[in-house]
């Protein structure tokens, strides 16, 4: 069912739609839904990696949660809910025991978004605002084409990255670092 300029859809309603015959990813934007491309298989591979290292991270220290391409609701009355490509919950932010039924209640402390070929300059600096304003604490925005990274505090100001470099955790993911190439792979 479609979202029409009478009727928007609500968050709840979205969560209960089910997924679209042909695989094709979706967001809730203000109450409309929008259709996403198919991510390319370096995407993918990328995002495999990001959660793959988050995840031992999380498992190993008991630090949290990691999930992929989980909605996360970062506006209401109309709702917005982003399907970030990796999300991260602290145990602090949402216990290790606490049984989720539908989206998280609670924003994620990192979001991480894997450019693709058809994520625009404008719909990254979207998304970027709306996960932060929401309370998400970071931003990563991973670019698998350049091979580097920029990390987002605040919507106007980012560190950039190179494959090279050694990314820190910081207070957000505690003795968490790897190097950002093992994250491109």
């Amino acid at each position: 069912m479609p979202a029409t300029a009478d009727k928007l859809i609500t968050a709840k309603e979205f969560m209960e739609m089910p997924d679209p015959e042909d695989g094709t990813q979706q967001e809730l934007v203000r109450g409309e839904i929008v259709s996403l491309p198919m991510p390319s298989y370096k995407c993918v591979e990328c995002q495999a990696a990001i959660a793959y290292m988050l995840r031992h991270y999380a498992k190993t220290n008991r630090a949290g949660r990691v999930v992929t391409e989980s909605g996360v609701r970062t506006e209401k009355n109309p709702d917005t809910v982003r399907g970030p490509d990796v999300a991260y919950w602290s145990a602090v932010s949402l216990p290790l025991d606490a049984v989720i039924e539908g989206y998280a209640l609670v924003p994620p402390d990192l979001c991480v978004e894997v450019l693709s070929p058809s994520n625009t300059p404008k719909l990254i600096k979207q998304k970027i605002k709306e996960y932060l304003f929401n309370g998400t604490k970071v931003v990563w925005i991973v670019d698998p084409e350049d091979r580097s990274m920029k990390i987002y505090r605040s919507p106007l100001e980012s560190r950039s990255l190179e494959e090279d470099a050694v990314l820190d955790g910081d207070e957000t993911l505690p003795g968490f670092t790897c190097r950002v190439s093992d994250l491109l792979s």
